[in-house]
C-alpha cells in the first residue's frame, strides 16, 4: 500500500512537470479511476508501462537534443535502447537506394493537422514527453494520407517508427495501411481503391494482409496471431516494407512477419498508401507515427562496387550526433560484408557525409567518426580484415541533393564504399 501511494505522487509529478501533449496524461486517468475504487493491492497494466517508459526514457537521459530530430543525421531520433547489431542478427530488410519521401513532421506546428497529408477526418502533430522529435496523432474513424510525389515504382521501401497507445485495455483498436494504384476521381475512403493493391490490418492481438484487383478482393487473406502490439504498448518500434515487384515483406523491429512472393498483381505500379483508423465514440486516437521514410530503387551492392568502382547507401542510421550504428543497418551491412567477403582482393575506402543542419567542422568531424564505425562494425561483427578498409570524411562538402527539403537532407545523409 505504502508503495502504491508513494508510486502515485511521483506518476502524478511526472504528468505535471511535462505541460506539452504526452502519453502519461493517460496514466493519471487511470490513476485516478484506481483511487476512487480503493484498489491498493495493484496497478493496472497501463500505469506498469507508464513506469517503465519512465525508466527508458532515463537510460537514455543525456543522448537526447531539442530542435529538428532525424533518423541517420546529425538532428536525429534518438536511440532508445531497443537493442544492438548482434540483436537484429536475422534481420535482412535493405532499404531502397533514393529517398523519394521523407516526413518527421518538424515542419509542422504542433497541434495542426501536417501540412504534407490530407484526411477525411482530424489529427494532429505533437511532441511527447519521452520520446524526441514531433509525431503524428491521426483521430479516429478517417483516412490519412501522405502526399507523394511521383510513383513509387516496382521496387520500394517503407520504413516508419509507431507507437501504439491505446486509451483503453478492453476492445483494442486496429488500423489499416494500404497500399494502391490509384485512379482519379474516387474517394480517398473507398473500400477497394484503384486498379488493385494490398492492405495490412495491424492490430494488438493479430495481423491481416489481405489483396485485390479490378475493385474485387484477390485471392489472398492471410491471419497470424501476434501479441506484439499489446505486449508493447507505449513503446517506440519500427514497421519496414519491402515490395519487388510481386513480392512483400514485412518486418517489425528484426522479426520478419510475413514474406509473401505473390501478393501482388503483375506490372501493378503503386503510387499512394494510406493509413485507415477504426474507432467508436467512447475511444480517442490511439498511435502516434514519425520518421516516415519512403525509398525507390533496388540496390545492387556487387555489380556497383565491382563494376562502377563504387557504391552509396542510406541504409546504415546512426543516433542523434553520434557515431553509434542503429541496429536496423544490419541488413544493409549484412549484404556490403558479404560482398567483401566473396571478393577477398577488394580493398574499400569508406566515406561518411551528413546534411546541412550543424556547423562544418561538426559535420565534418560527426561524418569521419561515422565512417570510423562503420570499419568497426564491418571487421567485429563480420570478421571482414580492418587493413582492407580506410575510413574519411566528407561532412556537408559535397551534397548530392538540395537540403532545403526532408527528401534532400535525407539523401546527403549517406555512406559511400570506394573501391581502392
Amino acid at each position: 500500500m505504502k508503495y502504491f501511494i508513494l508510486l502515485i505522487a511521483f506518476l502524478f509529478i511526472s504528468v505535471e512537470a511535462f505541460p506539452q501533449f504526452d502519453i502519461l496524461k493517460k496514466v493519471k486517468d487511470k490513476v485516478e479511476e484506481k483511487t476512487k475504487q480503493k484498489v491498493d493491492e495493484t496497478i493496472d497494466t497501463t500505469i506498469d508501462n507508464a513506469t517503465r517508459n519512465k525508466d527508458e526514457k532515463q537510460k537514455t537521459e543525456g543522448k537526447e537534443t531539442t530542435g529538428r530530430n532525424k533518423e541517420n543525421t546529425n538532428s536525429g531520433s534518438t536511440s532508445t535502447g531497443e537493442g544492438d547489431l548482434k540483436s537484429y542478427s536475422k534481420y535482412d530488410f535493405v532499404p531502397g537506394d533514393q529517398v523519394l519521401f521523407f516526413e518527421d513532421f518538424s515542419s509542422d506546428k504542433p497541434g495542426d493537422f501536417p501540412a504534407l497529408w490530407n484526411t477525411n477526418s482530424s489529427g494532429e502533430v505533437v511532441t511527447l514527453n519521452n520520446y524526441p522529435g514531433q509525431w503524428f496523432q491521426p483521430g479516429i474513424e478517417g483516412t490519412f494520407l501522405p502526399e507523394i510525389k511521383g510513383s513509387l515504382g516496382e521496387n520500394f521501401t517503407l520504413e516508419f517508427d509507431l507507437i501504439y497507445a491505446p486509451t483503453t485495455t478492453s476492445n483494442l483498436p486496429s488500423f489499416d495501411l494500404s497500399f494502391y494504384s490509384i485512379t482519379k476521381e474516387e474517394p480517398m475512403d473507398a473500400n477497394v481503391p484503384g486498379k488493385g493493391g494490398c492492405a495490412f490490418r495491424i492490430g494488438a492481438y493479430r495481423i491481416t494482409v489481405w489483396d485485390w484487383k479490378d475493385r474485387q478482393s484477390g485471392q489472398i487473406n492471410n491471419t497470424k496471431d501476434n501479441k506484439f502490439f499489446s505486449e508493447n504498448m507505449n513503446k517506440k518500434v519500427r514497421l519496414s516494407f519491402s515490395f519487388q515487384k510481386q513480392r512483400v515483406r514485412l518486418w517489425i523491429n528484426e522479426d520478419k512477419i510475413y514474406d509473401l512472393p505473390k501478393l501482388l498483381m503483375p506490372d501493378l505500379v503503386i503510387n499512394q498508401i494510406r493509413f485507415t483508423t477504426k474507432g467508436t465514440d467512447d475511444q480517442k486516437p490511439y498511435f502516434y507515427i514519425s520518421n516516415i521514410r519512403f525509398a525507390v530503387g533496388q540496390p545492387d551492392m556487387r555489380s556497383k562496387l565491382l563494376t562502377e568502382g563504387k557504391f552509396v547507401t542510406r541504409g546504415i542510421l546512426f543516433d542523434v550526433n553520434s557515431d553509434q550504428i542503429k541496429p536496423e543497418s544490419y541488413g544493409t551491412l549484412k549484404d556490403i560484408a558479404k560482398v567483401l567477403q566473396d571478393n577477398i582482393d577488394i580493398r574499400v575506402k569508406i566515406i561518411g557525409h551528413t546534411d546541412n543542419d550543424s556547423s562544418d567542422a561538426s559535420n565534418l568531424d560527426l561524418s569521419k567518426r561515422r565512417a570510423a564505425s562503420v570499419k568497426t562494425a564491418l571487421s567485429t561483427e563480420f570478421g571482414i580484415d580492418a587493413a582492407r578498409m580506410e575510413t574519411d570524411g566528407k561532412g556537408e562538402s559535397e551534397p548530392v541533393a538540395d537540403n532545403n527539403t526532408p527528401e534532400g537532407k535525407a539523401n546527403n545523409r549517406r555512406v559511400e564504399f570506394v573501391k581502392l
